[in-house]
């Protein structure tokens, strides 16, 4: 249950950014926070879990409710080459950069594991074990010669 969008006419650097809002969100949640997003690549985001949505619901026959994103991956498309005219007829290149978006939905069974964080493993052998060190030599402080 997949939906691609491609050469959308945004870096894919500015595309990812909105893109890792929603990654492991149920769809529902992730329209509502897309809608609500001041940024311009979260309409054609929108628009392509939208339409994986849609996918899923009537080639698939899965419920809407029990959908969630998967993969949000972001690539890079074709890059438009064009030039700014400067002094002495030379000329700077623009790189008008394209993105891909590949939307990737998963039915929810139980919660998303890839998303929790697990706790940290505290290894109480090795902490109570301890090694007896060298034995530490005794200073000795250097008198200096009074004169």
């Amino acid at each position: 249950m997949k939906a691609i969008r491609r050469h959308l006419r945004i870096a894919p650097k500015k595309v990812n950014l909105v893109a890792g809002l929603v990654r492991g969100m149920s769809v529902d949640k992730a329209i509502t926070i897309l809608s609500f997003t001041p940024k311009r690549s979260a309409r054609p985001m929108m628009e392509a879990i939208k339409s994986a949505t849609a996918n899923a619901v009537t080639n698939f026959k899965q419920k809407r409710d029990s959908l969630y994103i998967q993969h949000i991956i972001v690539n890079e498309g074709a890059t438009l080459k064009r030039s700014r005219p400067i002094s002495r007829g030379r000329t700077h290149p623009l790189l008008k950069r394209t993105s891909h978006i590949r939307v990737e939905l998963m039915v929810q069974t139980e919660a998303p594991k890839k998303f929790q964080r697990k706790p940290r493993k505290i290894n109480a052998e090795a902490s109570t074990t301890t090694e007896k060190a060298a034995p530490k030599k005794p200073r000795t402080s250097k008198k200096s010669p009074s004169a």
